[in-house]
This record gives C-alpha cells, structure tokens and sequence, in this order.
C-alpha cells in the first residue's frame, strides 16, 4: 500500500480547503444550529480513551433530543442500554467528543465537537423525559467547534432512497444474538424477544 505519512503529502494529494469553507466552523451554536437539533431524532458521537482507542455510538429518541443549554452546551440523555457503556469510560479518561446530527431525509449533516462531562442530574433532566421516563444520566458538551456538512456522502450512498435499500439475506438480530451471546436459546425465542415488544421495553432498565 502506497501511505500518507505527513501533512505535505496529504494536501499535495487532497489539497486545501476554500476560505469560505475554513469560515463555517464556529465556535457557538447559531439560531440555524437550535433548528437543526430541534428536528433532529438521531446522532453519533465518537469518543477515544487516554490511549486513543476510539468508539462510536448512535444515540436517538424524538426529535430535539439533544437539549440546548445555551449557544456553548448541549446535553445528550443516555437511555437504558447493554451497559458496556465504552462512550462513558471514555469520557472519565478523555473527555473530547466529536457528534454527527442527522435529520431524516435531508443529506446534509450538523458536526459538534467539544469536551464532555457525565452528570447524574441536573433541573434540565425535566426537559428530557421520555414516554415518562426521566434519563438516569446526560452527557453534557462544551462546544468547541460547530460546522453544517455537506451532503455529498448521503447523496453517493442513496442512504435516504427507500429503492436502494436491501436487506435480503442480512442475518436478524436475532441470529446475531444466537451466534455470538446466546447460542444455548432457541431462534424462536430470540426472535419473540426482538419481536414488536421490544420497543416498548426501550425505556425500561
């Protein structure tokens, strides 16, 4: 493999950005940026430990779930999961995050990054109830860096375009849960458990 291995070599191969492009990072979140994450159900934030190694998690619930403190701090509520938690190790060991907005249907992207804490509470937890569950924790993030991204990934991959999608021939959760944690419960029973009732455990512990 022929690799990049300075910074000369990668802007001789990409080159460098437009000035107006350098002009969209901002450093506080704009009117445009409330509206963005008011109608935004879903993200991913990318977090590393003290070594570097690095996870990426989606998060998502009804839209505006990642709350607004102010034009400097956003606050991301973590629901019941598998309890790995390897974003909130992370955060105790690095606290630099880096989060992709996504609003269905629309190509473009809304990234933040930042420095993160995990609070147990705080009055703004009201604001976070789900379905009548209140978020047992939040992660909350300084913003350093705020950018709009263009959609040119989406629009390549035809995310958004229900006739380029298929999943014929993927295994189900089900068979995945089977394969790799549960070998010794029959499909039938993972199947039932992934089943229409799933969603409706999802704010339960």
């Amino acid at each position: 493999m022929d690799t990049i291995s300075s910074v000369d070599e990668l802007e001789e191969l990409i080159g460098l950005p437009l000035d107006r492009v350098r002009r969209k990072v901002r450093t506080s979140l704009s009117d445009f940026d409330r509206q963005w994450l008011a109608a935004s159900p879903f993200c991913v934030i990318s977090t590393s430990d003290a070594q570097g190694r690095v996870d990426a998690s989606p998060k998502g619930d009804p839209d505006g779930f990642i709350h607004v403190l102010d034009e400097h701090t956003i606050a991301i509520p973590e629901r019941p999961g598998n309890k790995l938690a390897f974003g909130f190790h992370n955060i105790l060991e690095n606290p630099n995050v880096g989060i992709l907005s996504m609003v269905p249907g629309r190509t473009d992207t809304l990234r933040i990054n930042g420095t993160a804490q995990i609070v147990r509470d705080a009055g703004f937890f009201d604001h976070l109830v789900v379905k009548g569950h209140r978020p047992r924790a939040a992660v909350v993030v300084a913003v350093e860096e705020v950018f709009t991204h263009c959609g040119k990934a989406f629009m390549r991959s035809g995310l958004w375009q229900p006739e380029t999608w298929d999943t014929d021939g993927l295994p189900s959760i089900a068979m995945l849960s089977q394969t790799y944690t549960q070998p010794e419960t029959p499909l039938e029973d993972l199947e039932s458990y992934y089943g229409p009732s799933y969603a409706e455990r999802m704010y339960r512990e």
